[in-house]
């Protein structure tokens, strides 16, 4: 599975609120909504401005609005460079839970 388009960020008021899976939001955690992937899902979501990515879990739905395809946490956000901005084209990637580090590193963000 691959997947272009916009990318947004959830704004400081979700924090706390609960998610789709049932885990509270947290904009320091690596996790992002996505209307139709199974929550628990791996995706690595590449900025095709500045060639950063970064592995994030989704576990929420969304985003609600038009033309959007994900939509990342805070922590996310910042390792993209997206924070600055209201949106950002971007790349999707489903993988695998093995190519995202460690179990207890799920920080995982690279740059190109």
């Amino acid at each position: 599975m691959s997947q272009s388009g916009e990318a947004s960020w959830y704004s400081a008021t979700f924090q706390g609120h609960p998610t789709a899976n049932g885990e509270r939001y947290d904009g320091g955690a690596l996790t992002a909504a996505h209307r139709t992937l199974p929550l628990g899902t791996y995706v690595r979501v590449r900025s095709l401005a500045t060639g950063k990515s970064v592995v994030v879990r989704i576990n929420d739905r969304g985003p609600y609005v038009k033309g959007r395809i994900i939509d990342l946490s805070y922590a996310a956000a910042e390792a993209l460079g997206l924070p600055d901005a209201r949106s950002m084209r971007v790349q999707v990637e489903r993988v695998e839970k093995t190519q995202t580090g460690s179990a207890e590193d799920e920080t995982l963000a690279t740059e190109r």
